[in-house]
């Protein structure tokens, strides 16, 4: 198992090519299950999750060519007649559960394992549920699999997701589009994410209205085409990278390839730390200040704070002058970073679903435990401004959600080894 071993205290300078969105290419790696031909997708970053969810696609009796040294991802779904996604490769992440959407949209039928083994109930899974019973699908439940039966052509019908989900949003508009006469989704996610697909599921021949807004209604239509599209970059990427420039002292970074509309709140409220922000077209440049600004925060759906962001925002509070909170209203017990960072001397406590922060505290080298992917970057953060030597445990967690990290890091002055334990 992988562990990162980071020696602190070196200012980031240089450049930084931003990869493309894992996030944003999921649901279209699952929406290419739904064309008569196959689909090319440019931009595909080189990640675990992408891996994992190729394999998905085999199992079912998709062709899949990963080009990786071109970030080329090509889909033939022709071939696809195993409409079952099992248990062992679903539980390894929860957008395999697209798998539903995509096959009882496109065949009528879907036998797909609950994601990570979770009971009927939990959110968000049931939205996604609720919402294709609420199109007219036959919804069961067999021993841990969810089952979907759907007639060619389903009444007309909407549901409202409460809470907003992109998830359940994707899921409901793979279901939807070859499938339901018209079929309206009130409430749906606006992320950057869903955008891209619903242009994508559009390109290949789909009848949707309101797109970027929280009303998409979907008109069915008898096929899909196969196309060619480019990925979106990964925001949280470009975020994740901008509070690196801000928070290590000295730094100037160099941001290519971003999205900065895609930015959301997210940009207003980080020029308030006092780094010094540029913003050229698709071109982010950051520049440490000589005293960080302490700035407390609150996630909120799209264009809200990100939840993917809360961690490292708080990561970066503990640089900051004064004090601080971080409060997640999206998912309320995202704070497994909080004891892993006051191993590292940063001065902060949890209440419910607020970390309180105080800033600045110097922070000192140790092992530290990574535990899911936006907590595991936290800690990448903290160790490169810590003083000696950290140790960064699990790194497996940011394999599924960074490219090439560590490369990218180091390009630009980081000294991070990754070290077999």
């Amino acid at each position: 198992m992988d562990k990162f071993v980071i020696k602190g205290g070196t200012p980031l300078k240089g450049t930084i090519a931003i990869s493309g969105s894992k996030n944003a290419a999921l649901p279209i790696i699952a929406a290419s299950l739904l064309g008569n031909s196959p689909s090319t997708i440019r931009n595909t970053p080189r990640l675990q999750d992408i891996y994992t969810f190729n394999n998905v696609l085999r199992v079912v009796g998709a062709k899949v060519d990963f080009q990786e040294e071109q970030n080329t991802l090509e889909i033939d779904p022709t071939g696809v007649s195993h409409l079952e996604a099992p248990y062992d490769l679903v539980r390894k992440m929860r957008a395999s559960f697209y798998m539903l959407g995509a096959l009882v949209g496109k065949h009528g039928y879907a036998k797909v394992s609950l994601p990570g083994g979770c009971a009927w109930g939990p959110r968000p899974v049931d939205l996604h549920l609720k919402g294709m019973e609420a199109m007219g699908i036959d919804i069961s439940l067999d021993k841990g699999y969810v089952i979907a039966k759907a007639d060619k052509e389903l009444a007309e019908s909407s549901f409202t997701l409460k809470p907003s989900s992109v998830g359940a949003t994707v899921n409901l508009l793979l279901a939807a589009v070859l499938r339901t006469k018209k079929f309206t989704i009130n409430n749906a996610a606006k992320e950057p994410d869903v955008v891209q697909l619903c242009n994508f599921l559009v390109k290949m021949g789909a009848n949707i209205e309101g797109i970027g807004t929280d009303t998409l209604i979907i008109s069915g239509v008898d096929e899909l085409k196969g196309i060619e599209v480019d990925n979106d970059p990964d925001r949280i990427e470009v975020g994740t990278f901008m509070i690196a420039g801000a928070m290590i002292p000295d730094s100037d970074l160099t941001l290519t390839g971003c999205n900065p509309d895609h930015l959301g709140s997210f940009l207003p409220v980080f020029k308030k730390t006092g780094a010094d922000v540029k913003v050229d077209g698709t071109t982010i440049s950051v520049k440490a200040p000589k005293q960080l600004k302490a700035v407390s925060i609150k996630t909120e759906i799209y264009p809200g704070f990100p939840t993917d962001m809360q961690a490292q925002w708080a990561t970066m509070m503990t640089q900051a002058e004064g004090a601080s909170k971080v409060t997640d209203t999206v998912y309320f017990d995202r704070f497994s970073y909080v004891p892993e960072l006051t191993r590292l001397g940063a001065d902060m406590h949890l209440e419910k679903n607020t970390a309180h922060i105080q800033g600045k505290t110097p922070l000192e080298g140790a092992s530290v435990m990574s535990t899911d992917l936006r907590a595991s970057v936290s800690l990448v953060l903290a160790a490169m401004v810590a003083e000696n030597t950290t140790e960064v445990l699990r790194v497996y967690h940011l394999d599924r959600g960074y490219e090439s990290l560590e490369h990218k890091l180091n390009a630009v002055g980081a000294e991070i080894t990754r070290v077999d334990e």
